[in-house]
């Protein structure tokens, strides 16, 4: 690794992921760009996610954990973490998912060799290895953001002053924060780059999106109607 290396800030949120947070951790600790810092929120768990998360941060300085006191949710959890971290790129990591080993380098290596202010990629979905998206992949940005949500919201990696510029996420928004931070990003004039690579698997079963579609389909309506919730 040399001295020139950005540093790279992946941000993690957890609450009662025991069984899926080693691969989660573990995906990211064998990037093979070396030069990031792990912060993840315990977002007021219940079972042994912090026994987990103590075990990494002794075995990886580069592990470094935090903790509410009660459940805040993913949003609010998020932007902590955001005001915490130290790179230059922020990259975020779902506990239920995981990455493929060069998902960092290939992200960064692209944001740098263009002038796009974000990256995301497609994904595999665990439980059927479908790809997502799908066709509608092949879609200009802007056309399919008005119907659904095109990124991954796992495999984001963004520049922090462009995060920061836009707010970071918009705390009015307990559920499709992620859809909400893409139209704001997209029609303030930043631009998003969705690589065709796979490099995220992505779980999609008792996930907060399965548990809470509900409550997710309300807020995605709010993001695409530009109304407050």
């Amino acid at each position: 690794m040399s001295s020139n290396e950005e540093l790279v800030s992946v941000i993690m949120s957890t609450k009662d992921d025991s069984k899926t947070l080693d691969l989660a951790i573990k995906s990211i600790l064998e990037q093979t760009y070396r030069n990031f810092e792990l912060l993840i929120m315990d977002d007021g768990s219940k079972d042994n996610t912090n026994n987990i998360l103590q075990k990494y941060s002794k075995k990886d300085n580069r592990v470094k954990i935090h903790k509410n006191d009660s459940n805040l949710g993913l949003t609010k959890s998020l932007n902590q973490l955001i005001t915490l971290s130290n790179g230059e790129y922020i990259a975020r990591q779902d506990a239920d998912d995981y990455s493929t080993p060069e998902r960092l380098q290939i992200q960064l290596e692209y944001i740098k060799r263009t002038d796009v202010d974000a990256v995301t990629s497609r994904a595999r979905i665990i439980s059927n290895e479908k790809k997502i998206p799908g066709l509608s992949f092949f879609i200009p940005l802007k056309i399919s953001s008005k119907y659904k949500n095109p990124f991954i919201h796992g495999t984001l990696l963004i520049k922090k002053k462009v995060i920061n510029e836009i707010g970071n996420y918009n705390e009015n928004f307990l559920y499709a924060q992620d859809y909400k931070l893409f139209i704001d990003l997209l029609y303030s004039g930043y631009r998003i780059k969705n690589l065709n690579e796979i490099l995220y698997y992505l779980n999609m079963e008792d996930n907060i999106s399965a548990n809470y579609s509900r409550e997710q389909k309300y807020y995605f309506e709010c993001a695409r109607k530009n109304i407050i919730p």
